[in-house]
């Protein structure tokens, strides 16, 4: 690195190049242990509850950080075309049902996330590593955009059933 270089960009630009699986996976390598050792301490019902506060945290953030990347402003349409970069390398293979203005509808069949969080051991608070990020997130990217799901393939289904809405009494 040059003398001139900040290395906090130097950073951000390695984890850009990376998909949000590989990202996901290196986390969670780094939380496991954490995440082990506060069970030990503090007993998973407490674990589990600053785990959540903390990804819930940084999901947000997520979201506020791609919605200013956007030209212009946010609605359903830009946060539909940001889902490449959460199916990236095979990570979700999924079925679009509805995609309008106001509406975002499908079902993942198949998620890599759920298959390396329980071949890592993490089954358990994969749905926190992962799952609970999808609806916050879009809290921080726009806060008209809801979510509603009802199963995931984390706990055992064999879809996720995902709907975006924008908030009814929200303008588009």
């Amino acid at each position: 690195m040059a003398e001139d270089e900040d290395p906090a960009a130097t950073v951000e630009t390695a984890v850009n190049g990376l998909g949000i699986l590989a990202r996901r996976k290196i986390e969670a390598e780094i939380i496991k242990p954490i995440y082990e050792e506060m069970v030990g301490r503090f007993g998973k019902e407490a674990a589990r509850a600053a785990l959540k506060a903390a990804i819930t945290r940084a999901a947000i953030e997520s979201g506020r950080r791609l919605a200013a990347a956007e030209k212009g402003p946010t609605d359903l349409s830009t946060f539909a075309a940001l889902q490449p970069k959460w199916r990236q390398d095979d990570a979700l293979r999924f079925e679009v049902l509805a995609e309008t203005k106001d509406r975002f509808d499908y079902d993942v069949t198949r998620c890599r996330y759920a298959e390396m969080y329980h071949a890592m051991g993490l089954g358990e608070i994969g749905d926190i590593l992962s799952c609970q990020r999808d609806g916050t997130f879009c809290e921080g990217y726009d806060p008209r955009i809801t979510m509603t799901r009802t199963t995931t393939i984390m706990s055992g289904a064999k879809r996720c059933d995902f709907r975006y809405r924008i908030k009814p009494d929200a303008k588009v």
